[in-house]
C-alpha cells in the first residue's frame, strides 16, 4: 500500500473537546478546505448532528464517492467496536456512545476510530519518519532497515503509539502504548505525564522562579525567557526544560530497551528541542552503578539524533563487514553496532495523524 498514490478518498475527523474540523484525504493530502464546526461537548444529540452535518458537507464538496471514514478520537474507548466510553473534555459521551454504527448507519461507508497517538505513530511509521529513515540507509548503501516505531506526542498531554512491522499495535483493550500512564524515576510519586508535558515547564519554572503556579505563563513564552528573547528568569526557564528533557529521557530509554525501534516526537513543545534533547540524549548515555559490577550502560544500542547533524551522518554509515565462517571458505556480512534513532517530526503531528486515519482505513 503507498498512501502517496492510492486514489481512494477518506473522510476524517480532528476532534477538540471545543471544535470538530473535518477534512478529506487523497493521496495522502487534504483535497478539501476544512470545515469547523462548534462540538457541543455536553449535548450527546447536538454533537452526533454536528458530526453528520460535517461529513455531510464534506461529500458535497467530492466528486466521487468516499471510501471510508476515519479519525481520532479520545478514549477511554472501545476503539475496533468503536464505542467511546466517559471522556473529560466530551462529557456528553458519558455512560457509553457506539458512535461506529451510528455513523456506519448514517452514511453506508465502513467508520474506523482510534486513539490520536496511535494514528500519530502510524503516521509516522507509514508517511513520515521511518520511510525517510530507510530511504536514507538505502542511499547510503546501508543494509540495515527499520520495522518498528514508537510514536510520542509531547504537549498538553503525554500520549504514545506502537508500529510493529507496519501493524498498528493497540493491545487486547484498546490501551497499548499508553505512555503517559509510565512511571519515572525523577517523580516517584507521579505519572510520566506530569513531569513529560506543558505543565512540568510551567510548574518548574514557576518553582525556581518563585511564581505562584499555575500562571499564565505558556512553554513558548518559558522558552522565549530561556534564550533570551523576552525578561525573566533564564537560569529557572532553561531548568525547566532540562528537568522536563531528563525525565522524558527516562521513558524514553525504556521504551527503546522494550521495543528496540525508532521513536520519534511530535506535539506543541517539540519547538523546543534545543532545549530537552541535550539532557534526553544525557538521560540515554547513563549508566547504571549495579551492585555485582562498576557500571553498566542504561541501553545496549547506541542512540542517536537525528535532528543533529553529526549524529545523522554517523546514523546512516554502513558498519557492516565481513567475517570469516570458520572451516571453510565463505564469508558472511556481520553488524557489529546495535543502533537507533530518536527524532523531531519533519511532518508534524496533525499531519502524522490525518496520515495515521487514511492510512489505516484503506489497510482495513
Amino acid at each position: 500500500m503507498n498512501i502517496h498514490t492510492d486514489e481512494r478518498i477518506v473522510l476524517t475527523l480532528d476532534a477538540g473537546g471545543t471544535n470538530f474540523v473535518f477534512s478529506a484525504i487523497q493521496k495522502g493530502k487534504a483535497i478539501t478546505r476544512e470545515i469547523t464546526k462548534n462540538a457541543h461537548p455536553n449535548d450527546l444529540e447536538k454533537c452526533i448532528a454536528t458530526m453528520k452535518e460535517g461529513f455531510a458537507e464534506l461529500i458535497t464538496l467530492l466528486d466521487q464517492k468516499p471510501a471510508a471514514i476515519s479519525f481520532a478520537f479520545p478514549g477511554p474507548a472501545d476503539y475496533p467496536n468503536g464505542i467511546i466510553g466517559d471522556l473529560n473534555n466530551l462529557p456528553a459521551f458519558r455512560g457509553g456512545v457506539p458512535l461506529k454504527p451510528i455513523l456506519e448507519e448514517e452514511f453506508g461507508l465502513p467508520v474506523y476510530i482510534n486513539n490520536d497517538g496511535d494514528l500519530y505513530a502510524y503516521g509516522e511509521a507509514l508517511g513520515g519518519i521511518l520511510p525517510e529513515i530507510n530511504t536514507e540507509l538505502e542511499s547510503a548503501g546501508s543494509p540495515k532497515r527499520y520495522n518498528n516505531l514508537v510514536g510520542l506526542t509531547l504537549g498538553t498531554g503525554f500520549g504514545g503509539g506502537l508500529v510493529r512491522n507496519g501493524d498498528l499495535f493497540i493491545g487486547d483493550n484498546s490501551t497499548a502504548a499508553e505512555v503517559w500512564l509510565f512511571s519515572n524515576r525523577y517523580g516517584t510519586n507521579v505519572n510520566a505525564e506530569d513531569l513529560v508535558s506543558t505543565r512540568s515547564v510551567q510548574r518548574v519554572y514557576a518553582e525556581l522562579a518563585l511564581l505562584d503556579y499555575p500562571n499564565e505563563l505558556m512553554p513558548k513564552d518559558i522558552y522565549n525567557i530561556a534564550v533570551g528573547k523576552t525578561e525573566g528568569n533564564k537560569e529557572a526557564a532553561l531548568a525547566a526544560y532540562r528537568e522536563t528533557g531528563r525525565a522524558l529521557g527516562d521513558t524514553v530509554a525504556n521504551l527503546f530497551t522494550f521495543i528496540d525501534g525508532i521513536i520519534v516526537i511530535g506535539g506543541g513543545i517539540t519547538g523546543a528541542r534545543d532545549l530537552y534533547m541535550p539532557a534526553v540524549m544525557e538521560e540515554l548515555a547513563s549508566h547504571y552503578h549495579p551492585s555485582n559490577t562498576d557500571q553498566l550502560p542504561r541501553l545496549v544500542q547506541r542512540i542517536f539524533n537525528l535532528d543533529n547533524h553529526q549524529d545523522s551522518e554517523a546514523f546512516y554509515k554502513d558498519y557492516s563487514k565481513e567475517i570469516p565462517v570458520p572451516g571453510t571458505h565463505k564469508k558472511v556480512t556481520y553488524d557489529p553496532m546495535p543502533r537507533l534513532a530518536i527524532a523531531t517530526s519533519r511532518i508534524g503531528a496533525s499531519q502524522a495523524i490525518a496520515l495515521g486515519a487514511y492510512a489505516f482505513a484503506l489497510n482495513q
